[in-house]
């Protein structure tokens, strides 16, 4: 069964952006590109409905932060890497990397922080995305907030 061509331009202008929306979320390159395949296949079995009710792309950013927080809920703590470190590099040696301290944030923390910086949705907005209130992403957003100002002033007394 072929795309309906609607359907193929969508992909085609707004792939990359939805991409560099899951990396924003995952801070990994190939989860990324496994939740916007992921949504995009759910997309396709929807299309005919979405196309003419919804936004298309608010469809597939939702249906890429639930497929994220799904992933997270079934792995928790579980942090996979290739290698082993050789030797652990000092925070006073490494500048300040934003994506860096943002990947070490909490998944649900992280999460809220893309929500509502990245991509300007509200409280209720990102409330109903992630499936808890609107007080909860409020008190998450200070938590993961509360994380980074601590790095920038540990690191600036280091230096």
């Amino acid at each position: 069964m072929a795309d309906p061509p609607e359907l193929a331009d969508f992909v085609a202008e707004r792939g990359h952006a939805l991409f560099h929306y899951a990396y924003m979320l995952t801070g990994n390159p190939h989860d990324a590109a496994d939740l916007v395949q992921e949504a995009l296949i759910r997309l396709r079995n929807s299309w005919p409905r979405v196309r003419h009710k919804h936004n298309p792309e608010s469809y597939v950013k939702t249906a890429i932060t639930r497929l994220h927080i799904s992933v997270w809920r079934r792995r928790r703590r579980e942090h996979l890497v290739w290698e082993v470190p050789e030797q652990p590099q000092s925070e006073a040696e490494s500048p300040l990397d934003l994506w860096d301290e943002l990947a070490k944030l909490p998944k649900r923390q992280r999460a809220v922080l893309v929500l509502r910086y990245y991509e300007d949705r509200s409280d209720v907005e990102i409330a109903e995305m992630l499936g808890i209130s609107p007080g909860t992403v409020r008190s998450q957003a200070s938590r993961a907030l509360d994380k980074l100002r601590d790095t920038v002033t540990q690191l600036r007394s280091l230096r």
